[in-house]
């Protein structure tokens, strides 16, 4: 029987199927803002944003008063702003093979290099995840040390459902040399591709070669909060649309660049953690993260981007002042060491994540376009003859973009000093 020869539109189906048996993380992290675009009928360009709600909260009435809150709902944009995409040519034979040859030899090594390409900008986003723990030295070798970031998300009340936890080569293979007899049937069942290791403490555990490293900033200073923060400085009310909170540091080494870089970690002294649902002190201090790089100033003090904000009472409090009424001159101690490389394991609930892919445009003058949508992914095929060389291009495209949407749902973990 002779074969057919292959189309835009059948490309794009086989890519898009690939993709989603290649990508690990989009599997893992909310999809539902996909419902929030309008349905163009012809496709999406980069850049187009919708508007997505924050978690309200509220505090519980004692005795039979009423006492009416207000909802405050916060919201912030969910943008799709990360075109990606592999170009190739085929030759007139290649588009008459069968469209499994074509898919072993061409799209799926393509599709593997897009779905990593996805995989490492989900991740991406542990910089903007404050909560953190250490692992002690010799890494997750253990249920204990597996534990910690468990322990962890339970402290901080993040729902037991969609529980699922990303693990570097290193640690993953820790876990698995100690853990073996334990569950190696798990281990067996799940995809290699994916490298699922299984359920551990309720918690899907898989292995990423695209998990980030995140170098700390130069910080040799004894830093301070140089800023008088009381209870009212930082209300929900003021930062329900904020994705960032200044806090002036002094104490700092002079004039230096990198100072902070964004994805630092660190501590106030006197400061800790609540439950965000009880709003109950926490065992341990509040933990922050730098939103953005940062440079010292002559006078040894800067302005740090960092969050989340301060708020010490109300439905929405985030830390607990165990001493005193205001935080100034408080001690900041960072997590791990200066200008040093720590490899990030991320443990996190399905909401805290979110990726949204949608179908491209169809560009006007483009006669043979290919979009297929699978699964909540979407890929575009547009072939175009280069008459200077004789030859039929073929571009590759995916458009998506990726966003934090609730940071306290989520928790990192990896070797580090000091906390």
């Amino acid at each position: 029987m002779s074969n057919t020869t292959l189309t835009a539109d059948i490309i794009a189906k086989e890519a898009v199927a690939i993709l989603d048996n290649e990508c690990l993380m989009a599997g893992l992290v909310h999809r539902g803002y996909e419902d929030e675009f309008s349905k163009k009928v012809n496709g999406y360009t980069v850049g187009e944003v919708v508007s997505i709600r924050r978690p309200t909260d509220f505090t519980v009435r004692n005795g039979a008063t009423a006492v009416i809150q207000d909802v405050v709902e916060g919201k912030t944009t969910f943008t799709v702003d990360k075109q990606k995409g592999v170009d190739f040519k085929f030759t007139s034979q290649d588009l008459t093979l069968q469209i499994g040859d074509l898919a072993d030899r061409v799209i799926k090594p393509a599709m593997i290099q897009l779905a990593n390409q996805i995989d490492r900008d989900v991740m991406a986003l542990y910089k903007y995840v404050p909560n953190h723990v250490t692992i002690p030295s010799g890494g997750i070798d253990s249920f204990a040390d597996f534990a910690l970031a468990a322990k962890r998300m339970d402290l901080l009340a993040i729902p037991d459902d969609n529980r699922s936890a990303v693990l570097t080569p290193t640690d993953h293979w820790a876990l698995l040399g100690s853990q073996t007899a334990l569950y190696m049937q798990d281990v067996a069942k799940g995809a290699y591709r994916n490298a699922k290791v299984g359920m551990i403490g309720g918690i899907d555990t898989y292995m990423s070669r695209n998990y980030p490293s995140h170098t700390t900033g130069a910080r040799t200073g004894t830093d301070l909060v140089d800023q008088a923060l009381v209870d009212g400085t930082h209300t929900w009310a003021t930062y329900k649309d904020a994705t960032t909170v200044t806090l002036h540091i002094d104490g700092a080494a002079s004039e230096t660049a990198g100072y902070w870089k964004a994805g630092d970690t660190f501590t106030i002294s006197d400061v800790y953690d609540v439950n965000p649902v009880t709003k109950a002190q926490l065992p341990h201090l509040k933990m922050f993260t730098m939103m953005a790089d940062g440079t010292t100033a002559a006078t040894n003090e800067g302005d740090a981007t960092i969050w989340p904000p301060l708020i010490l009472s109300g439905a929405q409090q985030t830390c607990y002042l165990v001493s005193g009424t205001e935080i100034n001159d408080n001690t900041v101690t960072y997590q791990g060491v200066a200008s040093t490389a720590y490899d990030q394991n991320l443990f996190f609930h399905k909401n805290a994540f979110g990726l949204v892919m949608v179908p491209m445009v169809a560009p006007p003058g483009a006669t043979d376009v290919g979009r297929r949508t699978y699964k909540g992914l979407s890929v575009r095929v547009i072939p175009y003859y280069d008459g200077t060389n004789d030859v039929s291009n073929w571009r590759l495209d995916v458009l998506y973009g990726t966003k934090v949407i609730d940071p306290r749902l989520a928790v990192r973990a990896s070797l580090a000093a000091d906390i």
